[in-house]
């Protein structure tokens, strides 16, 4: 059972930047359904979407699944024994409660949870990866190298489902955007204090793109098909087809 996300409730001389260390874990599940616009719907629908792409004796990747609800909602859509999901994380403590929660579900689609670096990891024969608010807290450097090596992993006719917090075009237009999603934290009980500590401990640490960045990187990949599926204020998750 997660808590309550309190952990910017208290002032804080020097706000330290943000890790998916223990205490996120513990309250994340809460932290991202008050923070993330949207993501219940996201959540449910990759599973939807998984149910139409995923092609059979294919693997399946989470790539920093956190605490697996991609994985989950995908498992739950798909009772294909043929298919394996594999779920990645480089936070130990997220690995451990993602197996922890996963343990107890019997599905007939077996679920690997690695802890592993992503930008190093070896993946083959997939018809469905997900990047689930993951690639923003890469290294901008690292980014296109890991779209590419995902092409690479797909068969094809396999697929990205890339979510992302992202950068509008335009300066103003999206300091008005990141006003919106501020007001949708208050209604969902966070302060101001709250969400402008957040904002500073994720400084540097969560670095959004333009849509034109993303979809830049989807051609120099090598995709062809990609699209906008879902966007609520300045979150996005796109639909990429190889």
């Amino acid at each position: 059972m997660s808590g309550k996300d309190t952990l910017f409730s208290n002032p804080q001389e020097n706000v330290k930047s943000f890790e998916f260390d223990q205490q996120v874990v513990e309250v994340f599940p809460d932290m991202i359904e008050r923070s993330v616009p949207g993501y219940r719907t996201i959540i449910q629908g990759i599973g939807e979407i998984a149910e139409k792409f995923v092609q059979l004796d294919s693997n399946i990747y989470d790539l920093g699944c956190s605490l697996g609800a991609a994985s989950f909602s995908i498992r739950q859509k798909l009772q294909e024994p043929s298919c394996r999901i594999i779920a990645v994380d480089n936070s130990s403590a997220m690995v451990e409660r993602c197996r922890l929660i996963q343990s107890g579900y019997n599905f007939a689609m077996p679920i690997d949870v690695l802890e592993a670096d992503i930008t190093k990891l070896e993946m083959q024969d997939a018809s469905m990866i997900v990047l689930n608010f993951t690639l923003q807290f890469l290294p901008q450097e690292k980014r296109q190298q890991l779209i590419s090596n995902i092409y690479s992993a797909l068969k094809p006719g396999g697929i990205l489902v890339l979510s992302e917090k992202l950068q509008m075009s335009e300066e103003n237009f999206d300091e008005s955007i990141i006003d919106l999603h501020h007001k949708f934290k208050k209604r969902n009980g966070y302060s101001d204090m709250e969400i402008a500590q957040k904002r500073a401990a994720l400084e540097n640490v969560l670095i959004p793109d333009t849509r034109e960045q993303h979809f830049e990187r989807f051609s120099l990949a090598g995709f062809s098909q990609f699209d906008t599926w879902f966007q609520h204020f300045n979150f996005v998750s796109f639909l990429v087809v190889k």
